[in-house]
Order: C-alpha cells, then sequence, then structure tokens
C-alpha cells in the first residue's frame, strides 16, 4: 500500500521568531510566567564574604526560605538568581561576573550588606569593587551584616517586582568603564588560549 501525502515547508526561523513573539508578548502568558519565575528563584551558591553567614541561615530551618520559592543550587546554568554577599574584591568581582554570564535569563541580583555596594569599613581600600560596576543589581539590602529577615524582605520585593513586569531581560551595567578595567585582561587570557587550541576559531563551511 502506498501512501502520499504532501509535507508544507516554510521558514521555520520567522515561524520560530512569531511563536516567540506571540508567546512574550501574550498578557496571560506573560503572568504565568511571570508568575512562576517569581516562585522559582535559584540563587546561586557563590558565597562573596562574611555575609554569607546570614544568607546560611536565611535559608536554614528557621527562616526556610524555601517556603517563599527560593532554593540555593549549585550550577550557574540552572539558577537564575545571585545574591552577592558583602565585600568584593576585584578576584571575586572577576568570579562573580563570569558565573553571572553563565546563567540564563531573565537573571536577577541582590546586592546585601553594606560592604556591597558602599565598600563598608573598606571604603577606601585600593582592592574594593562595588558591585553596581559589574553587575545590575535589582535589590539592595543595606546593613552591616543584615538580618535573615532583611534578606526574606528582598526576597519578597524581587517577586513583586517580577509578578508586575517591571524588569527586563538582558540588562547589563550602564557605565561599562570599571568592568572593562576589571574583565578585560581575564578575557583577553582566556581569548589568547582558545586560539592556541587546535582548531580554534572553527573553520568557516
Amino acid at each position: 500500500m502506498t501512501c502520499i501525502g504532501r509535507v508544507l515547508v516554510g521558514v521555520l526561523e520567522e515561524a520560530a521568531r512569531r511563536a516567540s513573539e506571540l508567546l512574550r508578548n501574550n498578557r496571560l502568558l506573560r503572568s504565568v510566567r511571570d508568575w512562576a519565575t517569581a516562585f522559582s528563584l535559584w540563587p546561586v551558591h557563590l558565597t562573596t564574604s562574611c555575609c554569607g553567614a546570614e544568607f546560611a541561615a536565611a535559608y536554614g530551618p528557621r527562616y526556610d526560605l524555601e517556603r517563599m520559592g527560593s532554593l540555593p543550587f549549585t550550577s550557574p546554568r540552572n539558577t537564575n538568581l545571585m545574591i552577592v554577599e558583602g565585600t568584593l574584591t576585584v578576584k571575586m568581582a572577576r568570579a562573580a561576573r563570569i558565573v553571572w554570564e553563565q546563567m540564563p535569563e531573565p537573571r536577577f541580583v541582590i546586592a546585601i550588606g553594606a560592604c556591597a555596594f558602599t565598600g563598608g569599613v573598606f571604603y577606601n581600600s585600593y582592592n574594593i569593587v562595588f558591585v553596581q560596576d559589574i553587575l545590575p543589581v535589582d535589590i539592595y539590602v543595606p546593613g552591616c551584616p543584615p538580618r535573615p529577615e532583611a534578606i526574606a524582605r528582598a526576597i519578597l520585593a524581587l517577586q513583586e517586582k517580577i509578578r508586575s513586569h517591571e524588569y527586563r531581560v538582558g540588562v547589563d551595567v550602564e557605565d561599562k568603564s570599571r568592568l572593562k578595567e576589571i574583565m578585560e585582561p581575564l578575557y583577553r587570557q582566556a581569548d589568547q588560549w582558545l586560539r592556541g587550541r587546535k582548531g580554534y576559531p572553527p573553520p568557516r563551511p
């Protein structure tokens, strides 16, 4: 028995683009997506400084931020939230930026502790980097250190921001001069290493 059918072939890229626009712009679907995102905030495990103790207490059994829909995870590829916990040195700033670049969109940043965004007691140190110079911060939590209740309130504030559609995808720091100063040597070194590898860049077809 022979079956004769017809195959309709179109421009798949155009169809995919229109489908993504429909999913992105439809109000009902956007509300469901943002609701799911707000209650699926997974901070990456990246303890940058001493406020990490408060971060651990906030996710411990007493405060249990998992009941709010937030759960720390290990891999940056599977997380959408970075909580910068206090002081950022140049070395840790580079690590934080690299981890942030691996996180999928939409991604969010919470800075906790005075040291993160003002330098705190290390305000005049040559080695301190302000988090807003390398990452687009959504929520600031002041204190030295902030209590776990303040971190819980920051999670709630971020959820309110997400559910009210007040966030943008693909946002980055506005002034990239400090970011370039910190990251350019690292990017250059990585590019030189990759160019030394066989088959990089890949040959053009």
